[in-house]
């Protein structure tokens, strides 16, 4: 991040907008990093389907991770956010340590509780007490992670005397939860680094994130976490000249008000998320190209300018 840029920028590479072969999501990501991004980011998912459309998935997030690690140096990168029901807690505990071992400790590891229930359908994975399911997988990646080891016996899962090797980094990968549910944030407030928000929770506006950043204020106070230690972070959706109309997650999707205009009205857009305390914003482009985010380099220009 440039010393003049008030919040980390990163972009969410292709997730179901089309099918990108391998080739072109690498040549996205070295772009991202050499106009000076500072983080990329995919969605974890597997399938979807439509009442009037066919069906679509992206390729697996943590392959493609490991993948998109070695052929960059500095961005960081992770998934947003991967889904803790698609694979035992242990094993998504030994990928998180790998892919941070290859990216060189660039990993950001944004963790939730899933929700499409198509996809937990067609690849057998269960979709009941989501939640319940989250507070052991989130127990045991992230006492893998911070600690190395873990002993641990629940209703669903168990990791009995378990241990990383080799060791991840000290401390483990940043850890981030994508979530507004009341129960999710009381269970992963007191351990996380960074909070996420998807633009259509709140409009894509300042005015509707700033009642749910006092919410999340609120529900760390509750668990006894100073809100000033959990960084603030948020997807925002901007739309860019060629914009197809298509969004991620348009199951969803509610209406919303997308970015766009100048690269100085894009970055005066990502000023007032700033000002409100966000500190990293993934942006979620229309259309997701690799021109798309060669043409963010003059909005990082203008934000790394003083304001």
């Amino acid at each position: 991040m440039s010393n003049g840029r008030p919040m980390k920028v990163g972009v969410q590479l292709p997730e179901v907008e089309r099918v990108v072969p391998w080739p072109e999501l690498a040549a996205m990501a070295r772009t991202a990093e050499a106009i000076g991004l500072d983080s990329i980011w995919l969605g974890d998912h597997l399938l979807y389907r439509y009442p009037d459309a066919p069906a679509r998935g992206p390729w697996e997030a943590w392959t493609s991770l490991a993948g998109l690690a070695a052929v960059t140096t500095r961005v960081q990168l992770g998934p947003l956010v991967a889904s803790t029901s698609f694979h035992q807690p242990t094993m998504l505990a030994k990928m998180a340590a790998t892919i941070d071992e290859i990216s060189g400790g660039r990993l950001i590891l944004g963790l939730g509780a899933g929700w499409n229930e198509t996809e937990y359908r067609a690849f057998g994975f269960p979709f009941d007490r989501r939640v319940s399911r989250f507070a052991e997988a989130f127990t045991i990646i992230r006492s893998l992670l911070r600690d190395g080891r873990v002993d641990f016996a629940g209703e669903f899962y168990e990791a009995r005397d378990c241990e990383l090797q080799p060791r991840p980094r000290p401390g483990g990968p940043p850890l981030m939860v994508g979530s507004i549910g009341e129960r999710m944030l009381a269970i992963a407030l007191p351990h996380v680094d960074a909070w996420n928000g998807w633009y259509d929770w709140f409009d894509n506006t300042t005015d509707g994130l700033a009642p749910m950043l006092d919410r999340v204020d609120e529900a760390c106070r509750s668990v006894g976490r100073d809100p000033a230690t959990v960084e603030r972070t948020v997807a925002l959706h901007v739309r860019l000249p060629g914009w197809v109309g298509r969004t991620v997650n348009e199951q969803t999707a509610g209406p919303f008000r997308p970015i766009e205009g100048t690269p100085g009205q894009i970055a005066g857009a990502l000023r007032s998320f700033a000002g409100l305390g966000v500190r990293h914003v993934q942006l979620v482009l229309d259309p997701i190209t690799e021109a798309s985010i060669e043409a963010l380099g003059p909005v990082l220009e203008a934000l790394d300018e003083p304001g």
